[in-house]
C-alpha cells in the first residue's frame, strides 16, 4: 500500500473518524484507525462498537491532491497516528505499508515508521438495506436532536431511556426523550417516504455525535435501518449507530391536553429570569425555583433562596396570563434547558396543578415541539 495525499485536507477527515474512536474500548483494534487503499480512493474508518463514522477521500475531489501507487489496507494507532500526521513539516504526505503492517509516513524531511495491524482483524459494517431508506434535511435533523436530547437519561439503570425514541408513521417524523423528570417530543412532516414505517430507539450519544457532523452538510442526510444498526449517509461520511434494544415507554399518555392556567412569554426574556435566579437556587440543596402567577393581578414572578446566601425576586414580563392562581416549583437547570431549546421564539406555558408536570409549546406550530417538565414538591 502506498498513497501521497494534501496533509490539510487529510487531517480534517482523520478528525471526523477519530470522533469514532475511544481509547477505552474493551476491543483493543477498535483503538485503531483503519485505512483502506483502492484504485483512486482512500477510506478512513474508526469506530467503539457502539458508533462507526467511514469516510471516502476520492482522487477526483482535487482538494486531497490524491495519488495512489499501490492499494492496500492497514490499522494503524489512531491518535498517534493522528498526532504524527498533524505535525508533519510538508504539505503532503506520502504513507506507505511494508512487509509485517510497518507503515511509513513521510513529509518533507520527517520520516516515521510505526506498527499496524491486519485489516483483516478489524470488525467488518453490517449490510445495509438502502431500500428502506428516506432524506432528511441536515439543519432540520440538527434541530430535532438538539431539541431534544436534553431529556435523554444518563441513568444507565433504566438503558432504554439513554436513547432518542424515533418514528415514522403517515410521513411524520417523531422524535421523543424522557428521563422520567422531562421530556421532549418533536414531529417533523417528511415528503416522499411513501408508505415507510420506522420504530427505533437511537443512543442519544450517537445523535448528539452526529449532530455535530451535519452542521456544515449542505446535501441531504439519508437513513437506512437494519435490525440493529441504523446508517446516516451525508456528503463523503457514512455514520453508523447500533440501536438500543427494547420497548420505549408510551410518552404521549404524559402530555396534558387540558391546562387551568397559561403563561404567554417571550423564551429568551424568561430565561436570562430563570438564570438569574438559579445563581441563588444553586447555592442551596434543593436547587428549585419557585414561579407564582396570578392572572387576576397580571402579575408572574420567579423567587428562588438559599439559606446561606439569602433570596431573590424578580417579575417577569409577559403578554398574556391566563386562568387560575398557581405557585409551582421546578428545577430551573430543566427549565433553562428547556427554553433553550426554543431559540428566539414566543411560547406557552400551560400548568394545571401545581403537582402535575406542566408544558412548554412554541405559539406557533405548538403541536410539533413540546418540552414538559415535572414540578418539584416542596412542602
Amino acid at each position: 500500500m502506498k498513497f501521497t495525499i494534501n496533509r490539510t485536507a487529510f487531517i480534517g477527515q482523520l478528525n471526523n473518524v477519530l470522533r469514532a474512536i475511544s481509547s477505552k474500548t474493551t476491543i483493543p483494534i477498535l483503538t485503531g484507525l483503519k485505512l483502506v487503499v483502492d484504485d483512486n480512493q482512500v477510506i478512513l474508518t474508526g469506530s467503539d462498537a457502539d458508533i462507526t463514522i467511514e469516510t471516502t477521500l476520492s482522487g477526483a475531489d482535487g482538494q486531497y491532491q490524491l495519488s495512489v501507487e499501490e492499494p492496500g489496507a492497514i490499522v494503524l494507532p489512531a491518535r498517534f497516528f493522528s498526532d504524527i500526521v498533524k505535525k508533519l513539516p510538508d504539505q503532503q504526505v506520502t504513507i506507505a505499508v511494508t512487509e509485517g503492517f510497518q507503515a511509513q509516513i513521510i513529509s518533507g524531511t520527517a520520516e516515521f515508521t510505526i506498527n499496524g495491524q491486519d485489516a483483516d482483524n478489524y470488525p467488518h459494517l453490517p449490510e445495509i438495506d438502502s431500500e428502506a431508506s428516506f432524506e432528511l434535511a441536515p439543519d432540520l435533523f440538527a434541530d430535532v436532536i438538539r431539541q431534544t436530547q436534553i431529556a435523554v437519561s444518563h441513568q444507565e439503570s433504566r438503558p432504554i431511556l439513554t436513547g432518542i425514541h424515533v418514528t415514522l408513521a403517515d410521513g411524520v417524523l417523531t422524535a421523543v426523550a424522557t428521563d422520567s423528570h422531562r421530556l421532549s417530543q418533536r414531529k417533523v412532516t417528511l415528503s416522499n417516504t411513501g408508505d415507510r414505517k420506522l420504530d427505533v430507539v437511537i443512543p442519544g450519544s450517537s445523535l448528539s455525535e452526529l449532530s455535530r457532523m451535519i452542521g456544515d452538510v449542505k446535501d441531504s442526510v439519508t437513513m437506512q435501518v437494519t435490525e440493529n444498526q441504523i446508517l446516516f449517509v451525508f456528503g463523503n461520511t457514512r455514520f453508523y449507530s447500533r440501536l438500543l434494544e427494547g420497548n420505549y415507554p408510551e410518552t404521549s399518555r404524559l402530555i396534558p391536553d387540558t391546562s387551568d392556567t397559561t403563561v404567554e412569554l417571550e423564551a429568551n426574556t424568561f430565561l436570562a429570569s430563570i438564570e438569574r435566579a438559579s445563581l441563588l437556587s444553586h447555592q442551596s440543596r434543593n436547587n428549585v425555583v419557585k414561579l407564582t402567577v396570578d392572572p387576576q393581578a397580571g402579575v408572574a414572578k420567579v423567587s428562588g433562596d438559599s439559606a446561606d446566601i439569602g433570596n431573590v425576586e424578580e417579575n417577569i414580563a409577559t403578554d398574556r396570563l391566563q386562568g387560575n392562581q398557581l405557585e409551582i416549583s421546578f428545577n430551573p437547570d430543566y427549565m433553562s434547558d428547556a427554553l433553550k431549546s426554543f431559540g428566539q421564539a414566543k411560547i406557552i406555558l400551560a400548568f394545571t396543578t401545581p403537582l402535575r408536570p406542566f408544558t412548554l409549546v412554541p405559539t406557533e406550530e405548538s403541536d410539533n415541539f413540546v418540552q414538559l417538565i415535572t414540578p418539584v414538591r416542596t412542602y
